[in-house]
């Protein structure tokens, strides 16, 4: 018996078994829903206009930037800790934004985290330059509990503290379907989250009884089995620059 022959004809069924299974398809849709571990969990963004570099801290822990003598910390329009979710213990917490160069507090929020919950946490506002603060607020990310995958959720959060309450209103660049994501939000405040058909839309936010847009973003990618923010923040008051307002789309999972 020629055994080199049988082995080959081995090698083959196994490679043609793997390949039926799709084994190695790169494509499979991973579960980035599934539920949140025990502990509660945070994302830091800096929202806050004009805010310089920040380290965040939860009462005197590093969250971002942990054990790095990082100078320039999480920019305004960014978000901390490369958009992950930093795990805390439940309770109560007090948490900071510090200038990452001076190590001075800018932002200050005592809030209770849940165990198992999610949650974000905002500079926002425009920064004080005299008293050298700016505003911070919390919102839970309450994701769904009965998730399906065939769809992607979106919510808003309204972080300009110089703009009146909106609504997010999201359009469907292929068949032109609007869709009001959510109902109208305040400042400091967030919508529902909402699913949406995966697609590429168009993004504006109006104030009640308004037809134009307040703020708009075009060809914005919602995937399905996703779950998205969608957070106004900068000067409403300001035309340009990096100050102008924007509509910043981050992926929570």
């Amino acid at each position: 018996m020629d055994h080199s022959k049988t082995v080959k004809r081995s090698i083959l069924l196994c490679a043609a078994v793997l390949s039926s299974c799709n084994w190695y398809d790169k494509t499979t849709v991973q579960n980035v829903a599934g539920p949140v571990p025990a502990g509660a969990r945070v994302l830091f963004f800096n929202f806050g206009v004009g805010s310089p570099g920040v380290t965040f801290y939860a009462d005197d822990r590093k969250m971002t930037a942990a054990g790095s003598p990082d100078v320039i910390g999480v920019k305004y329009g960014t978000v901390g800790a490369g958009g992950s979710y930093t795990a805390i213990a439940p309770g109560q917490h007090t948490l900071k934004g510090k200038n990452a160069a001076t190590t001075d507090t800018i932002s200050r929020l005592s809030t209770t985290l849940e165990d198992g919950k999610a949650y974000s946490f905002y500079q926002s506002g425009i920064y004080d330059t005299t008293t050298k603060t700016v505003e911070a607020f919390i919102v839970e990310d309450p994701f769904v509990s009965q998730f399906d995958y065939s769809v992607a959720y979106v919510r808003f959060v309204h972080a300009i503290s110089n703009a009146n309450p909106m609504t997010l209103h999201a359009t469907n660049t292929v068949d032109s379907t609007q869709v009001a994501v959510g109902a109208e939000v305040a400042y400091t405040a967030a919508g529902a989250f909402t699913p949406l058909a995966q697609g590429v839309y168009n993004l504006a936010t109006r104030y009640t009884g308004d037809t134009t847009s307040a703020i708009s973003r075009t060809g914005v990618s919602f995937l399905a089995g996703r779950v998205y923010t969608i957070t106004a923040r900068g000067d409403i008051t300001v035309t340009t620059g990096a100050a102008a307002p924007t509509l910043d789309n981050t992926a929570n999972r």
